[in-house]
């Protein structure tokens, strides 16, 4: 097994499991990154009660100008902007923020959250928070050091089948998890292959980040919720991982259909495998399977899948559920729908309601971001903390340094140094 070197606490640096923070009445929020996922997180934030947008940062002028219309067109005061490469600086440099809310590309996230909390400001980061081990370290000793709130906007943990089972597996449905599957599949050659600012990546960065990589770039989101589900450092950790990619073919199939075998998309070489599985052991015997796919031409999944000594359920490709004794046969669509009502999360019933009328199908961004404010304005822990952030985002990492090894088992580090069997039950949504 390949060793991963795991860092001590430094000296006089305390845990922030559980880490609660004085109340905030009114949240000052600032965003920084108004792409796609800003300019919505920016829509949802101001519907939400408590929330003051104070500042705004982007590269591009027209990104802030069309941010500051939805203020103006929703009756807000202007909030101040920030332009350019470094900008993001001088708004966490302020004195009147409380929350940066950090939608840039992947490999800006760490630093700019490592900077805003050393400004005393709580951090909020889009997905994955962190590219490298050495990143994951940097986010948890500073939320450390500086008892901060480091939050990932990890918004698949809020879908309502997800809280469902999350609620199912709380009260013993599925009986003892023994085994959960996660995945981004997800057809974005287009996407990334689109020289349109408003339907790709700024500067085609995610597509020069897998030019030069391998692995799973982007575990989270399958890999979130099937975590608290199995209680992942509140009971239970994981110890380390096996990871295999396929070769690259998709995206240079693509290119040259959408170029021409001679152009330079075309000619570039792809180090992403266009399917990468991994293969997660947990400290009391458990397995969790992550894949990721966004060049094959396949339909959107995320398996979310649970198996347990009493039952199952998984969401894609069609949602099921089957429970002992008669696991053979999943509920028909009558019993599933009552069981599913009847496990509806308390979350979902706050607040599922307003979240479909205000995002529609993209309901849980918004409760996660209510969720997140309603905490901070209560002085209650987060849903999520820096450990899950690095230990979910330390996924990229390892199972790159797996694949380059042929499939060898890679450790992964306790982020909480020795805490992870501290918390025995999931601070997941104190009401």
């Amino acid at each position: 097994m390949l060793k991963i070197k795991q860092e001590p606490r430094p000296k006089g640096q305390k845990s922030v499991l559980g880490l609660t923070c004085k109340p905030i009445e009114n949240i000052r929020v600032g965003i920084i990154g108004l792409g796609a996922r800003g300019y919505r997180a920016l829509n949802r934030l101001i519907r939400i009660e408590g929330v003051e947008i104070g500042a705004l940062c982007d590269m591009t002028p027209k990104n802030i100008e069309n941010a500051q219309n939805i203020l103006r067109k929703n009756l807000l005061v202007a909030a101040s902007s920030y332009i350019g490469e470094n900008a993001w600086m001088q708004l966490c440099d302020r004195n009147d923020i409380d929350l940066v809310y950090i939608c840039t590309d992947w490999q800006s996230h760490t630093q700019i959250a490592v900077y805003a909390m050393e400004h005393d400001k709580h951090a909020s980061i889009e997905v994955p928070a962190a590219m490298t081990i050495e990143q994951c370290w940097q986010l948890v000793d500073t939320a450390e050091r500086k008892q901060r709130h480091c939050i990932m906007l990890e918004n698949c943990c809020y879908d309502f089948f997800e809280l469902a089972t999350l609620n199912m597996a709380q009260q013993g449905l599925f009986g003892e998890i023994m085994h959960t599957e996660g995945a981004y599949i997800h057809d974005l050659r287009e996407k990334n292959f689109t020289r349109n600012l408003k339907s790709g990546f700024y500067d085609n960065w995610q597509r020069k980040f897998i030019t030069n990589h391998t692995g799973n770039p982007y575990p989270t989101h399958g890999l979130g919720p099937i975590c608290q589900i199995m209680n992942i450092h509140r009971g239970d950790k994981m110890n380390y991982l096996v990871s295999v990619s396929t070769k690259q073919a998709g995206l240079t199939q693509y290119a040259i259909e959408k170029f021409g075998e001679k152009s330079s998309e075309a000619m570039q070489k792809y180090n992403q495998g266009d399917m990468n599985t991994t293969i997660i052991k947990t400290e009391k015997g458990k397995t969790m399977m992550i894949q990721h796919d966004i060049t094959s031409p396949r339909p959107y999944s995320r398996i979310h899948l649970i198996s347990g000594t009493k039952g199952f359920a998984q969401k894609y490709p069609k949602v099921q559920i089957a429970l002992s004794p008669n696991a053979n046969k999943p509920l028909k669509q009558k019993e599933l729908k009552s069981m599913l009502m009847e496990y509806e999360h308390p979350l979902v019933k706050m607040l599922g309601k307003s979240a479909v009328a205000i995002c529609k199908e993209r309901a849980m961004d918004y409760m996660m971001d209510s969720r997140l404010i309603y905490c901070l304005r209560n002085g209650l822990p987060l849903d999520q903390d820096v450990y899950d952030a690095a230990e979910w985002s330390s996924i990229v990492a390892l199972s790159q340094i797996s694949v380059l090894n042929n499939g060898e088992p890679v450790e992964i580090p306790d982020f909480t140094r020795g805490l992870w069997n501290e918390l025995k039950e999931l601070t997941f949504f104190t009401l």
